[in-house]
């Protein structure tokens, strides 16, 4: 009897042992309402009339804002002058006309105005065929070195205008090397009308990424010079043209603020411009253009705002309308379980 009893004490050992065994090896996870995803939920139901008034809800508020950025954008005033091919003698050809230090690069132009033109009048330069965002060339600058003084020497990723024999190159990098250096002068009934170059760049740009420590050193003084010259005695924070073009574009099409002309140009003004024809847009196909402009609540002349407005509140409009007709002639209730496909009879072979 003692026997039995101990067999059968270890049998029920051996149970109890191998049933905990099998729950520990169970992979299933803790019951929760969480991961049952059995919490309560709102579940937006989307209903004919939701559908329709959300269209027209956009449809309102998107036709009315394209018709104001087409007014907006109709006001402004532009006048668009190309003058690299006009800045050139017959005698020689444009890369050895631009590349010579002995060639006069002033050329005139007369610009008219065929509507008046209320200040501020900002002045911008474009660059066709550029393409600044190159992925080598965008690289091609220190942005610790532009803010502060004592990474002068952060020069690993400015190659190949990284240093001279003198020492680092501040600012180093071939988007500075290639600083745009065409220059314009306005003349408008004989009078010389003043550029203000003030606050042209982004107040962010020149309080946190220029330093008002930081000058020019050793810049464009190697054998090949790129472009524009910087005044030594002016930080960086204050030189302002190196500021808009360090903003490098997306586009190989571009347009960046040359300066502003604070008054007024009245209908029929005829304006001279003297153009100092020195940025080599020859050796790769470029074009350079001279833009005057207007501003309006949008900013300058863009119709795509209000084309995009108008398309999307046109289609919505279009859209409401379609389900506004559908639900009136083909009417069906909503959630009948007749329409779902297990539902529908087969037809019959």
């Amino acid at each position: 009897m003692e026997g039995k009893e101990t067999h059968g004490s270890v049998g029920g050992a051996s149970t109890s042992s191998s049933s905990s065994a099998t729950k520990k090896q169970s992979k299933r996870p803790k019951y929760s309402r969480f991961s049952q995803q059995e919490l309560p939920a709102c579940k937006f139901i989307v209903t004919p009339t939701v559908v329709i008034s959300t269209f027209v809800a956009i449809a309102i508020v998107f036709i009315p804002l394209g018709l104001a950025s087409l007014f907006a954008s109709d006001n402004v005033v532009e006048i668009v002058h190309r003058y690299d091919d006009l800045c050139l003698p017959e005698s020689s050809t444009a890369v050895q006309h631009i590349q010579s230090k002995d060639s006069n690069k002033t050329c005139a132009a007369k610009l008219a105005v065929s509507k008046a033109m209320k200040g501020p009048i900002f002045i911008y330069y474009q660059l066709d065929n550029f393409y600044q965002n190159h992925r080598r060339y965008v690289k091609s600058r220190s942005d610790k070195q532009l803010k502060y003084k004592a990474d002068a020497d952060d020069t690993d990723s400015c190659s190949p205008e990284a240093t001279t024999d003198k020492g680092p190159i501040v600012p180093c990098g071939l988007v500075a090397w290639s600083l745009f250096n065409d220059t314009y002068k306005f003349v408008v009934q004989n009078k010389v009308v003043d550029v203000n170059k003030k606050n042209i760049a982004w107040e962010s740009d020149r309080n946190h990424k220029f330093g008002s420590d930081v000058y020019p050193q050793n810049f464009q003084s190697g054998g090949l010079i790129g472009g524009a010259k910087l005044e030594t005695s002016k930080p960086l924070s204050e030189q302002e043209d190196l500021i808009v073009w360090m903003r490098t574009a997306a586009l190989p099409t571009f347009r960046k603020l040359y300066g502003r002309i604070e008054g007024d140009l009245q209908v029929n003004d005829n304006i001279e411009v003297v153009v100092e024809n020195n940025y080599n847009t020859y050796s790769f196909g470029g074009k350079k253009w001279l833009i005057l402009s207007t501003t309006s609540w949008i900013g300058g002349k863009n119709e795509f705002i209000g084309i995009a407005y108008l398309t999307i509140g046109g289609l919505c409009l279009f859209l409401a309308i379609t389900f506004i007709l559908i639900y009136v002639l083909r009417p069906r209730q909503l959630g009948d379980p007749s329409y779902l496909s297990w539902n529908k009879q087969s037809p019959m072979p």
